[in-house]
């Protein structure tokens, strides 16, 4: 008998709406087949690729069912899940005890963004123990979005409604494929088909003719690397011209005089030139944007990986500002809450807050904590930097560091040097397979979930998140597999503590506090607490706009009624956006004092890398399920065909690509949507450093091995130059 129930994929933060089929297993419930759900409100069926592999995830001989030890040789054997936690436990008490709590280090990767309690719980276990050596993914993939929120300010009545946008910008953005920034991710080309239907632009800035940039009004394929040089070429036809919005700037925006200043040099003829686009092109997506009745820009990680991410990011806000293009007093709030806590949306402008030079102090390159956390990108560095402070112990929880991490020999060194290294995973991952211990976890639909964490998504930056005031609850709809002893994430945590007597301090709803009215609220957990993950949903959701008991009547998923509209400013509120930060305009007349020519043309290293998403891969997840990889688990490198015959190579051949730092090998497909002189190949590949040219067809290669981390490093992210980095290209 197979039973057919609604759920929610959590492979990335989109949150799908999906129904699963169940199938009796001798008592046990498999997933068998999952779908988009057509009864979903808000995804209306839709699914991709990764999602409807989910049962795959879930059944995969390569599974882990039982935690792992690492035993004298190198191998690894199976361990009770409850002697694993009393073991790690008490080594992490002996590393604290003997270096410190600095000694212990915690990173969170990208695909644990969809289980709110797992990087809470271990954030409460870390500040038990007196570490605040928490890291996250974000420092290695857009934080300049945080960093140029707190440099800029925000704006209280958040960004207009992609349904109602006469024109909207992506920068270094494929919302089709990645679902981030931009498009609203819930079937993204239906929504964007619809957009352009009723007659949106969409101006697309990006070296590839991606799949937004195939759709695009104006597609502006540029030389990788010049986003904040096309940006304030922007910026300056819109002064010059005087298109900007006028009276917002007047009443809400400091440092316009300084902005204008910075943005004078860079003119249409200059950045034609050194962008390598049309001028009348550039000049054309200048005046659609600001000449739209609703508009907003965003960006993607693309861009980010380039120098100069802050910047980048900071300039998109700034273009945002000087156009006024955010939503106003007496219109309908674009993100309302649902599962978080009621807020009240203002016309006004939250001020500018700290970026950096706050909290835990890195050892190495004078880096500090910052608003887009720890300086993940030095954490290698850290671990291998000898002397008081020296990070000892990492734990890792949904993250593969040594797919995902910049310099792959540096991380793989790294993790070889640390006393203790424990990852909490589904699979044996690269990162797993150097791991002390391996703890075996439950897959998502053996757990329940909510969709909180979609929603919260909308601080991390603008255009993302539900457009709704959507929420869903789904139970586990899975059991774990005949035989397994499988624990959730954030209960390892809780265990530990338990077992050293620890009590714990939760912060719920996500610590987004900084733009609500009122401050999150903590759940106090005692060492004597049995907490379950449904009462820690309670907890979280204990003051949700919607309540979680009304969410969980609508098992496919409901849009609650909303009639939030943004309020008029406070009569006292003087604050205001910053348009001309010190820092960022130092940066811009670095870049505009470069010799960009010479940069350019480099006969040693003729090709620009450029990172890419894969449809079907979630990072390093999904790369072994044949349903997904289509039996080539590998990530080729794509260049223009006219490059391949420069080069003499021909598809499926073997190419060598070389930086001046390191090389790897890959086999090369044409792609004629790149710009000629841009390679681009998808990260998060590979094996461990000595196995990678061997075991390429199985593995793929990891791009990390062309990154320096402290290379072209981001002097306050600490995060290297993983995008428009100069290559050769040779037949292998």
């Amino acid at each position: 008998m197979t039973d057919v129930v609604p759920t929610i994929c959590r492979l990335c933060i989109a949150h799908c709406g999906v129904l699963a089929e169940v199938e009796d297993d001798n008592g046990r419930r498999k997933v068998t087949k999952v779908t988009g759900d057509p009864d979903n409100p808000l995804f209306k069926g839709y699914t991709c690729p990764k999602g409807r592999a989910l049962p795959e995830l879930h059944n995969h001989p390569g599974r882990l069912l039982h935690s792992m030890r690492r035993q004298d040789d190198g191998s690894h054997a199976p361990i009770d899940s409850a002697q694993a936690v009393i073991e790690v436990a008490e080594r992490i008490q002996a590393i604290v005890d003997q270096y410190g709590p600095r000694a212990v280090a915690f990173y969170v990767g990208t695909p644990n963004g969809g289980q709110p309690t797992s990087a809470g719980m271990a954030n409460a276990f870390m500040r038990a123990i007196g570490s605040r050596m928490f890291f996250t993914s974000n420092t290695i993939d857009q934080p300049g979005k945080q960093i140029s929120m707190a440099l800029h300010g925000k704006w209280l009545g958040g960004e207009p409604d992609f349904e109602q946008a006469d024109a909207w910008l992506l920068v270094g953005s494929n919302p089709i494929i990645s679902k981030s920034a931009g498009i609203p991710g819930q079937n993204p080309a239906q929504r964007l088909k619809e957009a352009q239907a009723r007659g949106m632009q969409l101006i697309v800035i990006d070296p590839r003719v991606s799949d937004c940039a195939r759709k695009a009004a104006i597609h502006l394929q540029c030389r990788p690397g010049e986003d904040h040089a096309i940006l304030a070429g922007m910026i300056h036809i819109i002064l010059a011209e005087n298109l900007y919005d006028r009276g917002f700037v007047e009443h809400n925006v400091n440092g316009f005089a300084e902005l204008r200043d910075a943005v004078a040099g860079f003119t249409p003829e200059y950045v034609a030139d050194r962008a390598g686009i049309p001028q009348a092109q550039l000049v054309a997506a200048a005046r659609v944007f600001a000449g739209a009745r609703v508009r907003h820009a965003n960006s993607g990680t693309g861009a980010s990986f380039s120098m100069y991410c802050n910047l980048k990011d900071y300039l998109v806000s700034c273009l945002n500002t000087v156009c006024g293009a955010y939503t106003r007093a007496g219109e309908r709030v674009t993100r309302p809450n649902a599962m978080l806590p009621a807020y009240t949306p203002k016309a006004q402008a939250f001020p500018p807050f700290k970026a950096w030079g706050f909290g835990e102090k890195m050892r190495v390159r004078g880096l500090t904590d910052t608003a887009a956390g720890m300086p993940t990108a030095a954490l290698a560095e850290e671990i291998l930097l000898p002397g008081e402070g020296q990070v000892k112990a990492l734990i890792c929880i949904g993250g593969n560091p040594m797919a995902a991490w910049p310099d792959q020999r540096k991380t793989q060194r790294a993790m070889e040097a640390l006393d203790l290294l424990v990852t909490l995973d589904v699979e044996m991952s690269t990162t797993a397979r150097l791991a002390h211990y391996v703890i075996a976890c439950k897959q998502t639909l053996e757990t329940p979930g909510m969709s909180q964490s979609g929603e919260a998504i909308k601080y991390f930056g603008t255009g993302i998140g539900f457009p709704n005031a959507y929420a869903q609850y789904a139970p586990a709809v899975a059991d774990v597999p005949h035989g397994s002893d499988l624990v959730e994430d954030w209960e390892f945590f809780f265990r530990m503590a338990r077992h050293l007597g620890l009590d714990l301090v939760y912060a719920t709803a996500f610590g987004f506090s900084r733009f609500q009215e009122a401050a999150y609220e903590v759940l106090p957990l005692s060492r004597r607490d049995n907490p379950t993950l449904e009462t820690l949903y309670e907890s979280i959701c204990a003051h949700s706009r919607i309540p979680l008991q009304e969410v969980k009547r609508y098992p496919h998923g409901h849009i609650f009624d909303s009639d939030v509209t943004v309020q008029p400013r406070d009569p006292d509120c003087d604050a205001r956006l910053d348009c001309g930060n010190e820092v960022m305009m130092a940066q811009l007349a670095e870049v505009f004092a470069q010799d960009y020519r010479r940069e350019q043309d480099t006969a040693e290293f003729p090709f620009r890398y450029i990172p890419r998403r894969h449809n079907n891969f979630m990072n390093s997840t999904g790369r072994s399920i044949a349903k997904l990889n289509g039996n080539k688990p590998f990530n080729p490198v794509w260049m223009h065909p006219d490059d391949m015959r420069r080069v003499g190579v021909s598809d499926g051949d073997r190419v060598r690509i070389a930086t001046a730092h390191d090389g790897i090998v890959a086999r090369v497909e044409s792609d004629d949507t790149l710009r000629q002189g841009v390679v681009a190949i998808a990260h998060a590949f590979g094996g461990l450093v000595d196995e990678d040219d061997e075991r390429y067809e199985e593995l793929g290669a990891n791009t990390g091995r062309l990154v320096q981390a402290d290379k072209d490093a981001d002097p306050i992210t600490g995060m290297p130059r993983m995008g428009n980095i100069p290559v050769a290209i040779s037949p292998y």
